[in-house]
């Protein structure tokens, strides 16, 4: 990966050095390396399009054909600002650091950069096949909304043409499969600026996606002895100080104001503090535990605008949230059944996935709760938990939730994208914040351990996920839809009507479509609704007790009686199948 990046980060320079030839009055701000390319941002004179992008592409090829060196030096505070004289974003950043500071800089052909490096030693070593600009957007002085907008161009590069090929016809597919895009066609949900930004609507069908997803979370946790609650969505911001939200989490949090009282009130981001709460509201023995509960309330977060995006990252949305109070000698077998619904749960859905062990970062202490020792025990335990249990994982440092360790669950789509879903945290200082206590067999007062777990996550952004996953296309059990019966003239409506009463009382979910249009064009429709199974009824069908049912994504017709095809379709149901036939 060493080299790829090399590349993809001198790819960025050349990008710079093929814009300031075109606009040569524009402002650099930075260009780093992303997952599988690279971007820089401008502050231009004049207005960049992406049809402008080719004409970029071909000088950067020209400029890769110099055979430029990439050479690094490193000089003094002062020296660097006399080098980026006139570049006010490059000046920021310097004068943002220490003053005995050493700062680097990359020199290729006339071009010099402030950079940390590395970079390919010579513009050779790039295969200017193997790259393309892919878009431009907006983006602000880091990141921040009080800042200047700047135009950001990027990039994406592999180390040769087919891969760069690849990498495109999998991006275009992920385009056809925006469920931004499928969520409108398919109707399961729309946006509305009157009600706000990152706050979806459901409508019917995608209510009933939605609902298929929380239910089977339900019924997973309910196997593991989960017990659903129920806790406010506004509460005093007390209860965040005490959980640590307050001081670690504020700025993502929303405020909310009571006309009737002076005390400071939160919207709530998560549902762990609550949940100490109801565990707190009575004594507790030792005999008692685990005691779990899991809440799908609705959680709400102050997400910039520039990153709310469909479902993927909203304001508002729910979890299959759980927490589970239990004494250190459980730890292990609660951690192997939440781990146990997960894996049947992705299994289900069709997904793979792997798990990654979550991490505190030793070097920025101040972002978490809690002292060293704390975390050197919980991360121990759940380390050699993962050994133990011979479970494969990788490790990523300074992942962890800010009260505790954390196994990942980073699950693979179709298109072999990483979405990190499932989560089980461990956690001992939450506990010990809010003084929850359990009477020991000793008699004495003990801290319970406090397990905090997602099955898929948020149910919303879960359903963005699988969206893209099935195309739309789901299994049988998760479509809004399960059989949509095409009329062929007038006369055929009252028995359709008739077909779809018995259906629906045998707990399938059933649409008409009898309107004034010829059959081709209602074939033609359904096909784009991509509902699982379509009867069409005619003359033949009316006196006939078989049915000929389109299978989707089948050629064949499926001829088969009403009382075998309801079976079968209440079975793959009852299963949640991912096949139809």
């Amino acid at each position: 990966m060493e080299k790829i990046d090399n590349i993809r980060h001198s790819l960025s320079h050349i990008m710079a050095m093929a814009v300031i030839k075109k606009f040569p009055k524009a402002k650099l701000g930075i260009g780093p390396i992303i997952a599988n390319g690279f971007y820089y941002d401008f502050l231009l004179p004049d207005k960049l399009s992406e049809t402008d992008l080719p004409e970029l592409e071909k000088e950067m090829k020209k400029i890769i054909q110099q055979k430029l060196e990439f050479t690094k030096t490193i000089v003094s505070k002062k020296e660097a600002l006399a080098k980026v004289k006139g570049q006010k974003f490059k000046e920021e950043l310097i004068n943002d650091l220490p003053k005995d500071e050493k700062i680097s800089f990359y020199t290729s052909g006339n071009f010099t950069d402030l950079c940390a490096g590395p970079h390919v030693k010579n513009s050779s070593e790039i295969n200017p096949e193997a790259f393309k600009l892919t878009h431009i957007a907006g983006a602000y002085w880091k990141g921040s909304e009080q800042n200047q907008m700047l135009t950001r161009i990027y990039g994406v590069t592999f180390n040769s043409k087919p891969e760069l090929e690849k990498h495109l016809k999998l991006v275009e597919e992920a385009k056809n499969r925006d469920h931004r895009k499928l969520g409108k066609e398919l109707d399961l949900f729309t946006f509305s600026e009157l009600v706000g930004q990152g706050m979806p609507l459901y409508t019917p069908k995608g209510t009933i996606l939605r609902k298929e997803i929380v239910n089977l979370s339900n019924e997973l946790q309910q196997t593991i002895g989960f017990e659903e609650v129920h806790s406010p969505q506004i509460n005093k911001a007390e209860l965040f100080k005490i959980s640590g939200h307050y001081d670690k989490f504020k700025g993502d949090m929303i405020s909310a104001i009571s006309h009737y009282s002076k005390e400071e009130f939160f919207l709530k981001p998560m549902n762990c503090p609550q949940h100490t709460q109801i565990f707190a509201s009575k004594k507790r023995s030792y005999r008692d535990l685990p005691i779990r509960y899991a809440d799908f309330a609705n959680l709400f977060r102050d997400e910039k605008p520039g990153e709310l995006s469909g479902l993927a990252r909203l304001r508002c949305f729910s979890q299959d949230d759980g927490h589970s109070f239990c004494r250190e000698d459980q730890i292990e077998s609660e951690f192997k059944n939440i781990l146990d619904i997960i894996n049947k749960a992705l299994n289900i859905y069709g997904l793979e996935y792997y798990i990654r062990l979550s991490l505190w970062d030793p070097k920025q202490k101040e972002k978490y709760l809690g002292d060293a020792k704390v975390w050197d025990k919980s991360q121990q335990l759940l380390e050699k938990l993962l050994k133990n249990n011979k479970i494969k994982y990788e490790t990523a440092t300074g992942e962890a939730a800010f009260y505790g360790p954390k196994m990942d669950i980073i699950a693979k789509d179709v298109l072999g994208r990483e979405w990190q879903i499932s989560t089980i945290q461990l956690d001992f200082n939450m506990p010990v914040r809010f003084k929850l206590v359990y009477t020991d067999k000793d008699g004495k007062e003990k801290n319970p351990v406090m397990i905090h777990r997602a099955i898929i996550g948020s149910p919303e952004r879960f359903m963005g996920i699988i969206i893209e996953h099935y195309a739309g296309a789901f299994p049988l059990w998760l479509s809004p839809v399960h059989i949509k019966l095409l009329t062929v003239s007038d006369k055929h409506v009252d028995f359709a009507n008739k077909l779809k009463e018995e259906f629906i009382e045998q707990g399938l979910r059933v649409e008409v479509d009898s309107s004034d249009e010829t059959l081709g064009n209602k074939i033609r429709k359904n096909a784009k609704e991509k509902i699982p199974y379509t009867l069409v009824l005619g003359d033949k069908e009316k006196g006939s007790d078989k049915l000929a049912v389109r299978v989707r994504g089948e050629k064949e017709l499926w001829n088969v009686s009403k009382s075998e095809f309801i079976k079968s379709a209440k079975d793959k149901i009852n299963k949640r199948s991912l096949k139809l036939t």
